[in-house]
Formats: structure tokens, sequence, C-alpha cells
């Protein structure tokens, strides 16, 4: 059986509708999953890098929760990449403690796809806002697995967005991205057994 790790970067779970469904439905559907809160573990931004070197370690799959804020990560999953990911572990000629996990984005935007477009107001289509994350999974020697996403997320009673179908869009994304960790599960298995 895979190790599997969630690095949940929501910065404030409490305020958020569709990042707190998706978090909900994972850590009841997946019990042997280890979730770490970024948030709630470092609300002072301090973050015990040898603690989560240490998941890192562990883990086979790696998968990133979190919404898509001002065209990248929230501050304190950014925080965690530049900390945690340091020289002699993530990277250099004896940093290969990442090497061959699979990274698994799965993350929600305000903002719907036709935003993402040249014509949209978002000007680029969302891949291109992922280079950066695509190439820390390749510099750091990990498969980059396609991401899970869902757009039009946003939800402010009474001004943006229908309630129930963020909800009904949170509870598919977190279905979807179950049937993934259990296919990349799956898949490392039979090269075990190979």
């Amino acid at each position: 059986m895979a190790n599997k790790l969630m690095i949940f970067g929501h910065p404030a779970i409490e305020q958020s509708l569709a990042n707190s469904i998706i978090y909900s439905i994972v850590k009841e559907n997946l019990p042997d999953i280890e979730i770490r809160n970024l948030a709630e573990l470092y609300p002072d931004y301090k973050i015990d890098v040898l603690a989560e070197q240490q998941a890192l370690i562990k883990a086979d799959i790696v998968i990133f929760q979190f919404p898509f804020h001002w065209y990248g990560v929230p501050a304190i999953l950014k925080k965690y990449f530049d900390d945690v990911y340091t020289y002699q572990f993530a990277y250099g000629s004896e940093g290969d403690k990442l090497h061959g996990k699979k990274m698994q984005l799965s993350f929600t935007t305000g903002a719907g796809e036709a935003d993402y477009t040249p014509i949209g107001i978002e000007n680029y289509r969302l891949p291109e806002f992922l280079k950066p994350l695509e190439q820390l999974a390749y510099y750091t020697g990990m498969d980059y697995v396609e991401p899970v996403v869902t757009q039009s997320m946003m939800y402010i009673p009474g001004i943006m967005g229908v309630k129930e179908d963020v909800i009904s869009k949170a509870q598919t994304h977190a279905a979807i991205l179950m049937e993934k960790v259990n296919q990349l599960e799956k898949s490392l298995t039979e090269v075990e057994t190979a």
C-alpha cells in the first residue's frame, strides 16, 4: 500500500466552502492518508522543516490541495516550498529525497474556464500559470501528475456564486481526486510486484 500525504495549503479553512468540503471528504474516505493542514500547524508561518521533510520522505504520493490565489499558491504554501524544498534535500548532489514520488496538484479557482483564455479576463490559459509548480516537480525528480482542478468555485453569500453548485462541484472534485489517488496507488503497487 502506498503512503499518501496531503499538504493542505488553504490559509483559512473556516472561510472556505469548496476546499473545506474537499478536505473533509478526503479525510473521511481515505483514512490512511496523512493530512498536514499548514495554516493549522503553522499559524505563525514558522514551518517545522524537519517534520515536513520527514512526512515527505515517508510519502509515495504527495497531494497539494489549495485554492488558486493571485495566479499561484497561497502564501503559506509558497513558504512551505521555500523552507522545506532545500538544497541537499529536494535537489543537489545528495538531494534526491523526493525523486520518483508522485506530485498531484488539486486546486480550485474562483474564475471560470472562459476567464482563463487569451481573450478572457485572466489573459492566459490556466496551465501557463502552473509552469513554476510543474518545474518544481521536474527539478526535484518528482513525477508531475495531471492536476485536478475545479473552476468557478467562488461563493460569497448574497454576492457571488450559488452555494449548492459549489457544494456539488466540491463533492465531485473530491471524488475525482480520490479516484486519481487510488489509480496512482494501484500503479505503484503494480510496479512493486512486477
